[in-house]
């Protein structure tokens, strides 16, 4: 079965965060979950960051653009990571611990 676009960037995201020895988990989207989170969410170096995947023109929803906003308020880090920026993922988030 291949993989979407969107599951390659998932992919290559929970690489990168693994071999920075990062605490993520990637939420399932049912009922009973909060709509609009972020697609892999990230504890690292006492740091709470979100990250929403996107391929291709994919955009983001209201609710994923409200959800990653009110991160971004409370001092967290939102991300929205695609193919074009996958490979600058670890760059971003030690450049934004360091602020």
């Amino acid at each position: 079965m291949a993989m979407t676009p969107e599951a390659k960037v998932k992919k290559k995201v929970k690489e990168t965060l693994h071999s920075m020895g990062a605490y993520f988990l990637q939420p399932i989207g049912t009922g009973f979950g909060s709509m609009g989170a972020p697609d892999i969410v990230v504890c690292y170096k006492k740091f709470f960051i979100g990250v929403e995947c996107k391929a291709g023109r994919g955009k983001l929803t209201a609710l994923q653009q409200d959800n990653l906003k009110r991160i971004s308020d409370n001092g967290g880090l939102a991300l929205v990571i695609n193919e074009t920026n996958v490979s600058q993922l670890r760059e971003l988030i030690e450049t934004w611990i360091k602020e």
